[in-house]
């Protein structure tokens, strides 16, 4: 017999039992989990990039384990539970839907003969972004900037991607990609400045003002700079790795090669993958 989402939920309450409970899971708390939920949610995006999908079910379990975490968290405390985190998701789909759900319910349909596709993309996405906006306004009595409710907890790149984004629909940004552009090539100076000056403090911000702004670029040509960086690290890493079977096979220590034999090799690889890209 399959197990289902009760089972689930009866799990994690019998291991949160104060006299049957597990002790690991007992000594847990709302901060405790956290980087558990960053942690599961960083290896779903990374067995998708990797296409494993035989081990998708596994870590998408793993990362709904930590909502449960978190509605038992907030049923113990008497805050709210599992059934209000999916009543609440739900309703704001509905409400974030009206081209799919015109009367705010699950039963209701657009008119027949509307395809998917006729339904303008464009204005869904600005319904989207209006309705959004129009939830943060009711939460904005407390807090006043456009800023506010972005997490803290995010990524450095994702989470200056969000602040930029958030400033950009208020009219602070550049007019186009050639403006950002700009920019970085200012941010850059600035580091050689302080590179020149032998102020390596200084230069440490400039890098972090040079980070912002291509992270800035990313958002404006329509790039998660997550992504972008993820991909990047996958591409140094299959290369470096060619670098280090190439000095293998040649009986080459990787600590006695040169770095003219490891650009060799380098360039090998780059070249061996554009090869494969165009065939």
């Amino acid at each position: 017999m399959r197990h289902g989402i009760d089972d689930l939920l009866t799990l994690m309450q019998v291991l949160r039992d104060r006299e049957q409970g597990c002790p690991w899971d007992l000594q847990q708390d709302w901060d405790s989990i956290v980087p558990h939920t960053l942690e599961e949610a960083y290896e779903v995006a990374d067995a998708i990039e990797r296409r494993a999908f035989d081990e998708l079910p596994g870590e998408l379990g793993d990362l709904l384990f930590q909502v449960v975490y978190y509605a038992q968290f907030g049923a113990e405390e008497q805050r709210f539970d599992f059934a209000d985190i999916v009543d609440t998701l739900t309703a704001k789909m509905l409400r974030r839907h009206p081209h799919v759900f015109p009367e705010g319910t699950l039963a209701s349909r657009r008119p027949p003969g509307v395809s998917a596709e006729e339904v303008q993309t464009q204005q869904v996405n600005s319904r989207w972004e209006l309705l959004k906006a129009e939830e943060r306004a009711e939460r904005a009595v407390e807090r006043p900037s456009v800023l506010d409710d972005v997490p803290r907890t995010l990524p450095a790149l994702s989470r200056a991607a969000k602040l930029s984004k958030r400033a950009a629909r208020v009219g602070f940004d550049w007019p186009d990609a050639r403006g950002v552009v700009a920019k970085i090539r200012e941010e850059l100076a600035e580091v050689e400045e302080a590179l020149a000056a032998g102020d390596q403090q200084h230069a440490q911000e400039e890098v972090g003002d040079l980070l912002f702004a291509v992270t800035n670029l990313a958002r404006t040509l329509n790039a998660d700079p997550e992504q972008c960086l993820r991909a990047t690290n996958a591409k140094f890493e299959r290369r470096f790795r060619f670098v280090e079977r190439e000095l293998s096979a040649a009986q080459r220590p990787l600590i006695e090669a040169s770095l003219d034999e490891m650009e060799a090799h380098w360039q090998a690889a780059k070249a061996e993958e554009k090869q494969s890209t165009h065939s």
